[in-house]
């Protein structure tokens, strides 16, 4: 993406990564700013920065909508630890729209002949949900809103996903011909809004291996 800048200085710390999501259902178009520096620009919702390469330290995290500078519809402090990879989400509905970090697994050793998934609950009205494969094949079990899965190695290929209420056989969310490569370590964030605009559905990324 062409619209993000890093404005950090990198040469004497140790680096980590940092990435920005929105995910939230009914906000507008943001601009994010970092210790006041313009990281992000008019980020839409499902839209995903690339990683931002950064020191470790604490930064001031702020999020507006495209082009103001008043009145912050987050402003937090954000810890980065040495040697890290994080995705900050905004969650939730704008009403009530909150920060996430999602840290992503150290995976130095993966199997290169394997392929590795997460799952990542931000449907802000949905239920805990069971991620199934057609055949009733559990991948993951009773995951809540604002929670995510470890990674899971599977083989690699074409799956389709299914969504289901935890516990109950059916299905919400369908997630046809999702391509996992060998070497690869994906998420899956289930975004959206049960029964609602914009409707639930799955944004599927590509995680760092730093």
């Amino acid at each position: 993406m062409n619209n993000n800048r890093c404005p950090y200085d990198t040469q004497m710390q140790p680096n980590s990564y940092v990435r920005l999501f929105h995910a939230s259902p009914d906000a507008p178009g943001v601009d994010v700013y970092v210790n006041n520096r313009l990281s992000a620009r008019n980020l839409v919702y499902k839209q995903m920065t690339d990683y931002l390469t950064v020191p470790t330290g604490t930064y001031n995290v702020k999020v507006y909508p495209t082009g103001q500078r008043i009145n912050a519809v987050i402003n937090t402090d954000l810890l980065v630890p040495p040697n890290s990879a994080l995705t900050v989400a905004a969650t939730g509905k704008l009403s009530e729209i909150t920060p996430m970090v999602i840290e992503e697994e150290y995976m130095p050793q993966i199997n290169g002949n394997k392929a590795y998934v997460r799952f990542v609950h931000l449907s802000p009205n949905a239920p805990a949900v069971d991620i199934t494969l057609p055949d009733g094949t559990m991948l993951f079990e009773n995951v809540s809103y604002g929670d995510y899965t470890d990674y899971l190695e599977v083989a690699p290929g074409t799956y389709t996903l299914q969504v289901k209420p935890a516990g109950v056989d059916q299905v919400v969310l369908s997630v046809p011909n999702v391509q996992l490569s060998a070497g690869t370590v994906y998420s899956v964030y289930a975004v959206g809004l049960v029964g609602d605009e914009p409707p639930l559905e799955a944004v599927i990324v590509v995680d760092s291996m730093y």
